[in-house]
Order: structure tokens, then C-alpha cells, then sequence
């Protein structure tokens, strides 16, 4: 996972698989960039190619501590095959999903007023 700033957003660029084996590290970065202050983020999946269960679950539970603090978390560039992912367990209707993180950055809205 790199990190960088952008318009006042946390941009996280994930590489490789996110399954069981490597949900706990995501989960422990996330919660250190959150505990770092960074609460307006953009997980950038475009370089994920597969995404199971134990890794949704993790992007969920990042989601709650974060919105807690009244920030965000958004997803951009996710592959086809994860966005199936998020489709079939409804987490589409949970996340704001966008097709790259150029538009993540276009679309700065209340994290209310999900699209």
C-alpha cells in the first residue's frame, strides 16, 4: 500500500491480492492512517485483482471507524471481478464506487450525499 495527499483527500493505492492472508495488514495500515488523522480517503483497488470476503470485510469495518469520526471512505478503479464482489453482497449500495480516482476526486461531496 502507498500513500499520498491530493486536494486535501488520503489517497491509498492497494497492490495485489486482499484475501485472508493479507486482510489483517490492510486492515492495520487503514487503521493507522485513520488514527494518523487521515479520515477523507480514497482506496484506489485499480492493481487488486481478486478481493474475498475477509477483505470486504475489513474495507467495511474502515468504513464505520471512519464515518464514526464523520469522514469517508470511497473505492475507485476496482476490476470488473470485484466489483462483482461488491454487487452480489449489496456493498455496492454501501460504498461509494468510482471508476478511478480522478473521478473520487472530482465528485468531493458530503459523504451523506452518496451517488
Amino acid at each position: 500500500m502507498t500513500r499520498r495527499q491530493q486536494d486535501g483527500r488520503t489517497i491509498l493505492h492497494l497492490v495485489g491480492e486482499i484475501d485472508v492472508s493479507t486482510a489483517p495488514r490492510l486492515r492495520d495500515e487503514l487503521s493507522r492512517v485513520i488514527s494518523e488523522g487521515s479520515h477523507d480517503l480514497i482506496v484506489d483497488l485499480s492493481d487488486v485483482p481478486f478481493l474475498d470476503s475477509t477483505g470486504l470485510g475489513v474495507l467495511v469495518g474502515r468504513l464505520k471507524a471512519v464515518r464514526l469520526l464523520d469522514g469517508d471512505l470511497v473505492l475507485a478503479g476496482a476490476q470488473e471481478r470485484t466489483l462483482r464482489n461488491f454487487r452480489i453482497t449489496g456493498l455496492d449500495q454501501v460504498f461509494r464506487l468510482f471508476d478511478s480516482v480522478d473521478a473520487a476526486l472530482a465528485a468531493r461531496v458530503e459523504p451523506d450525499a452518496a451517488s
